[in-house]
């Protein structure tokens, strides 16, 4: 059998161990067990057993207790499912489109782009995570990581080293040859050394004496430490608060609804309805609205001409407040002057419904539009597959009206090409309603609670009621809303 063979660390540590033991000092053998100074280290770990993933989820559980994540909704329910999806074996369908689906609720055909909350959740555990093991108290956990780039967790745990680390290099031995027929004379080449006593490592030029720190270095380098940690404290501070968002002004959601009319530089026209006009046969939106030939004295007509209903007053005195606020320019006509080439100028808002042919004329082509038949008024649902009708007789006492339904509509209208938006009840009531829900935020809040994130680029029409108390209209609540 061959002998074994030997390293050059091993014979220098087996001489240097004979050498003690010859001089008479048994007890300073180099001690030849060198991996007792070696250090568990990080590896990758792939789960493979039940026990092995339940490991990992153990650790993933410690993970969402610390106050780093548990006092977040977002962060532990998207580790939780990247991890468990992962053991689970499905780690190649752990993307940022199913993981919107699954874990925030967002619909199959969501724009990632616009809705980053994916992206933005993922980020923001990855700094969590670096937070979390940072700290000398979880080193010896099983890690769990979320690379940049992918959503599919990584692994790692603590594991010994296979291989013993190398062997410190071994000091100087100094072995005595004694020559029995003539003494011991010293090299004139190297000086003597006293190996009876063991010699002192030099010091060092700027640490005279390394067990006693001197007093004036200790001061400085407290003073240094205490001002690096306020720089570090104030701009961390700075740091936490460029992350903050600007409070948003509570205008702020009227304002964007009202962005497409109030962005461009064009005039915007309100369009008032005509509580005298007759809307009935009008087919052609680009015909002209006529006005009646009043043949009847002048007192007379001055009197009746012009008449707009009071909630249509008010309603249009709410949108102005809003285009006042930014300063935006716009003109009031009735119905019957507003031409289609006027129209096609620039944005338009049309308040009333069955006294304003415009309205009636734009909304034929939207999902929510009004009729009448048999002396009923309508508001109908054009796409639902079961019919849907929201409706007042016309022949009801005013004073027993207890509610009333209304449109809310903004979008680009196809037959002007302009940006539209619409507040038209079936009576005054609803009208007035429509106008309160487009200008006042708690109430347009209602309205957007389940819009998509960016609603703000689509279209948006909906269908809201209204209790009628004492001739005034309550507050307005949405019943079917359409965002396209």
């Amino acid at each position: 059998m061959a002998p074994s063979q030997k390293s050059p660390s091993d014979i220098a540590t087996a001489v240097a161990d004979d050498a003690r033991v010859s001089s008479g000092n048994p007890q300073a053998v180099t001690n030849s067990n060198p991996s007792s100074l070696a250090r568990p280290t990080l590896e990758p770990w792939i789960p493979q057993t039940p026990e092995d993933k339940a490991v990992i989820l153990a650790q993933l559980d410690l993970l969402l207790a610390h106050p780093l994540f548990f006092q977040s909704k977002r962060y532990p329910a998207l580790l939780r499912f990247v991890v468990e999806q992962t053991l689970e074996g499905n780690a190649d369908q752990v993307k940022e489109r199913s993981i919107g689906m699954e874990v925030f609720a967002r619909p199959p055909g969501y724009d990632a782009n616009a809705d980053p909350v994916v992206r933005v959740t993922a980020g923001e555990i990855r700094k969590r995570l670096a937070q979390y093991y940072y700290d000398p108290s979880h080193s010896n956990e099983i890690r769990i990581e979320l690379p940049t780039g992918s959503y599919v967790p990584i692994f790692q745990r603590l594991v010994e080293p296979a291989a013993p680390l190398p062997a410190l290099p071994a000091s100087a031995v100094e072995i005595e040859t004694t020559q029995p027929s003539a003494p011991h004379t010293p090299s004139p080449q190297a000086p003597l050394i006293d190996r009876r006593v063991p010699q002192r490592p030099p010091a060092h030029p700027l640490f005279p004496h390394r067990h006693v720190a001197h007093p004036v270095f200790t001061l400085l380098l407290l003073a240094v430490t205490f001002a690096l940690g306020i720089i570090g404290g104030y701009w961390y501070n700075r740091y936490r608060q460029s992350k903050i968002p600007p409070p948003v002004s509570p205008n702020q959601l009227v304002d964007d609804f009202w962005k497409p009319l109030t962005a461009g530089p064009a005039t915007v026209t309100f369009c008032l309805g005509e509580p005298a006009r007759d809307s009935s046969g009008d087919t052609d939106p680009a015909r002209i609205i006529r006005h009646p030939k009043l043949t009847e004295p002048l007192y007379f007509r001055l009197r009746q001409s012009g008449l707009f209903a009071l909630a249509d007053v008010i309603t249009l005195t709410r949108m102005t407040g809003v285009l006042q606020r930014q300063q935006k320019a716009f003109r009031v006509s009735a119905a019957s002057e507003a031409s289609f080439a006027q129209l096609r100028e620039g944005p338009a808002v049309f308040i009333g419904a069955f006294d304003n042919l415009w309205t009636l004329r734009l909304t034929r082509d939207l999902r929510f539009g009004f009729d009448s038949i048999d002396g009923n008024a309508f508001i109908v649902d054009r796409k639902s597959k079961v019919k849907t009708e929201w409706f007042m007789a016309w022949d009801l006492p005013y004073e027993k009206l207890a509610r009333d339904y209304a449109i809310v509509a903004r979008y680009r209208d196809a037959t002007t090409g302009q940006p539209v938006v619409i507040a038209s009840g079936i009576s005054e009531e609803g009208t007035e309603a429509a106008g309160e829900l487009i200008s006042n935020p708690a109430d347009l809040e209602g309205l957007l609670r389940n819009a998509p994130a960016n609603w703000r680029n689509m279209n948006i029409e909906a269908v809201i009621e209204t209790r009628v108390i004492d001739g005034r209209s309550g507050p307005p609540q949405v019943l079917a809303v359409e965002f396209w």
